[in-house]
């Protein structure tokens, strides 16, 4: 099975994938030997941390990086441990059933035929994960999309699965996955089996926001890996500016430190407020502005950072430092 060989560092191009724009990712130490040892233990990897720190980005890159398909699902209130599995559409085949039923001359052997349960139903994330031929098959039945797939791909390279923002869900959501998850084969309508198909082991990434806590019995399935900005203010500015030059290697030093330094002003203020601190994605968004506001053109951006910063970092209704 082939794992991540990359250095601390490695500075990764994400092509565009769906309403995904194309990006850059830039791999540590830690996120590759997390990846590797949930692969290698086939156990879900569950990636912790505050917005901006690049949870979700990471399994875009690591199935780049590996040559896998990813299959995302993103969890809300509303989300449940079976929607992952699959969705059986029982109004439409209500509605179907009441159709056949007033036809004046129907073939009783059709009209069972066409109400069979496998044709309502939708292969889910963790089908399309587990058993891709299976789901590909089955999509057929109800007119589904498979989710897009590099070229060249083949089913044995295997998947990457993204349960995005699990903390959002109910405990009933993890719980409900575990035997799903641990097995590797869940049951569906209609007496369908689904089981985890031969080849390349699938990788699991679940990110959490640290909303709701998740319960043990979960958490003890999953290796996990925390992703945390430095502690120290210079440790910080060093680790944000190299992220910056990575996404910008157009823009000049100056600009990147100058704005690393005003985000890391900002996170300690509201920080000790107990407030949500802008991050990653925030540093980003400013440099963007800045390389569009004012390209090529170092001092300009200078000034320009001044006049905007605040409006990309001052996120709360408190007294402002702008």
């Amino acid at each position: 099975m082939k794992y991540l060989d990359l250095d601390d560092g490695h500075r990764l191009d994400l092509p565009a994938r769906g309403a995904l724009p194309a990006t850059v990712h830039v791999f540590d130490r830690d996120s590759v030997d997390a990846v590797n040892a949930a692969l290698a233990a086939g156990r879900p990897l569950l990636v912790r941390g505050e917005p901006g720190t690049g949870k979700s980005q990471l399994a875009r890159a690591a199935a780049t990086a590996l040559g896998r398909v990813l299959v995302t699902t993103v969890i809300d209130a509303r989300t449940e441990a079976r929607d992952l599995l699959w969705t059986f559409d029982a109004v439409t085949r209500l509605a179907e059933a009441q159709v056949q039923g007033a036809l004046p001359d129907r073939d009783e052997a059709a009209v069972r035929d066409s109400l069979r349960q496998e044709r309502f139903l939708t292969p889910g994330p963790l089908w399309w994960t587990f058993d891709w031929r299976g789901a590909v098959e089955q999509a057929a039945k109800v007119a589904a999309v498979a989710p897009p797939a590099p070229k060249g791909w083949k089913p044995q390279d295997g998947t990457v699965l993204l349960i995005d923002e699990i903390d959002k869900a109910d405990a009933a959501v993890p719980n409900g996955l575990l035997e799903s998850l641990g097995e590797g084969r869940f049951g569906c309508p209609g007496g369908i089996e689904v089981a985890r198909a031969s080849g390349a082991r699938p990788l699991v990434v679940v990110t959490t926001n640290e909303e709701r806590a998740l319960p043990d019995p979960f958490l003890r399935r999953c290796l996990v890996l925390q992703l945390r900005w430095p502690k120290e203010t210079e440790d910080f500015v060093a680790d944000i500016v190299r992220r910056g030059r990575a996404h910008f290697p157009k823009c000049g030093d100056k600009v990147l430190d100058e704005a690393a330094r005003m985000l890391a002003k900002d996170r300690e203020r509201v920080g000790a407020m107990g407030l949500f601190a802008p991050g990653g994605a925030e540093y980003l968004d400013l440099l963007r502005a800045l390389l569009e506001l004012a390209p090529d053109d170092e001092e300009k951006q200078l000034e320009v950072l001044e006049r905007i910063a605040r409006f990309v970092l001052d996120k709360h209704p408190a007294e402002s430092p702008w």
